[in-house]
C-alpha cells in the first residue's frame, strides 16, 4: 500500500480551505497559524502536489486544492460521525432546486421521503443556476435546461405553463383578457419561458394592453400564491400547480397550454452517484416530478 499523507496535514488543508484562512484553521484546530502552514507544507511535500498559491499574505486553492477539498470535507464528516457512534451515523445529502421549488414544491414532500428512506440529514437549497457543485458538495441538482454537462445529467420530465385562477375569479369572464393577469419574471432562463403574450397568440386573442398590465412576480412561487390569493391568473408550470388544481385552490380557466421548450434536469456529480442515498433520493424525486406533470388535473 502507498504510503498515505499526514492526516493531522489533511486535516489543516481542508479547514484552512474551506475557512479560507489560515489563521481560522490555527483557531478551529486550537494550534498556531504557523503550525498550520508546517502541516499544509508537508502534505504537499508528501503529495507532490502544491495544495496553495501563497501571494504575498494571502493563499489561493490551485486546481488540485480545489480538486481535493469537497471529498476532504465529506470524509472528515463521515469520520466524525463514526467518532461520535453508530447511533449518531446518519446519511447526509446536499439537495439544490431552483428557488421556486425548494419554497414549496419539495418542502412538502420531503417528509414522504424520510418516511419511506429512515433518518438523513438533508440540506434543501434554493439555488439559481449556475451552482458551486464542489464548494457547496451538492449531491444532486435539478435544474430547467442542459446547464451541467461536465457532470453526469439526465432528462426526466418534460412540462408546460398553464393558466390558472381561483375559481371566484374565472366565472368572471370567459376571455383572460378581461382578467387581471399575473406576471412572472421567470430570470435569467426568461427566454425558454412561455410568457402571457406568447400565451395568447397562441390562442388567437388579441390582448390589447391587457398583455402589459397587472401584477408581476419575480418567482413561479410567489406568482402562484397570487393567483391562488384571487389577484389574477397566473401562467404556472405543471410540477408546481397540479396539487391546488387538484385540491380546487386553483381552476384552469382555459384549457390551452403551452410546452417548455426544454426539460427538466438532474445532475449528480460523479463524487455522489456511488452513495445509496442519492440513488434512492434520485428514485424519489424523479417519480415525484413525473407524478405532479402526469396529474389528471393537468390533462
Amino acid at each position: 500500500m502507498a504510503a498515505l499523507p499526514s492526516l493531522k496535514g489533511l486535516q489543516a488543508f481542508e479547514a484552512a480551505a474551506r475557512s479560507g484562512s489560515f489563521a481560522a484553521a490555527a483557531e478551529e484546530l486550537s494550534i498556531s497559524a504557523a503550525a498550520v502552514s508546517q502541516l499544509i507544507r508537508t502534505v504537499e511535500e508528501q503529495m507532490g502536489r502544491r495544495l496553495f498559491h501563497r501571494v504575498n499574505r494571502r493563499v489561493v486553492l490551485t486546481e488540485a486544492g480545489v480538486e481535493m477539498l469537497p471529498r476532504l470535507t465529506l470524509a472528515f464528516q463521515e469520520i466524525g460521525s463514526i467518532a461520535r457512534g453508530s447511533d449518531a451515523f446518519r446519511p447526509r445529502l446536499v439537495v439544490s432546486v431552483p428557488p421556486s421549488m425548494a419554497m414549496g414544491w419539495l418542502s412538502e414532500r420531503l417528509a414522504g421521503f424520510v418516511a419511506s428512506h429512515g433518518a438523513v440529514d438533508i440540506s434543501l437549497r434554493g439555488d439559481d443556476d449556475p451552482v458551486p457543485f464542489d464548494r457547496e458538495l451538492i449531491d444532486l441538482r435539478l435544474s430547467f435546461g442542459p446547464h451541467y454537462r461536465e457532470h453526469p445529467t439526465e432528462d426526466i420530465v418534460r412540462d408546460a405553463v398553464y393558466p390558472v385562477c381561483a375559481p371566484g375569479l374565472a366565472a368572471r369572464s370567459e376571455n383572460l383578457a378581461g382578467l387581471p393577469l399575473i406576471h412572472t419574471d421567470w430570470g435569467p432562463t426568461g427566454a425558454s419561458f412561455p410568457s402571457w403574450r406568447n400565451w395568447f397568440e397562441a390562442a388567437g386573442i388579441e390582448p390589447g394592453r391587457a398583455v402589459q398590465r397587472g401584477l408581476s412576480a419575480n418567482s413561479s412561487r410567489a406568482a402562484l400564491d397570487l393567483a391562488i390569493s384571487g389577484l389574477g391568473v397566473a401562467l404556472a408550470q405543471g410540477i408546481y400547480c397540479a396539487k391546488a388544481l387538484e385540491d380546487g385552490r386553483l381552476v384552469r380557466p382555459n384549457a390551452l397550454s403551452i410546452a417548455l421548450r426544454q426539460p427538466y434536469y438532474l445532475t449528480i456529480p460523479e463524487r455522489s452517484a456511488r452513495r445509496d442515498v442519492v440513488a434512492a433520493f434520485r428514485n424519489w424525486l424523479i417519480g415525484e416530478c413525473r407524478r405532479s406533470v402526469g396529474s389528471p388535473a393537468l390533462r
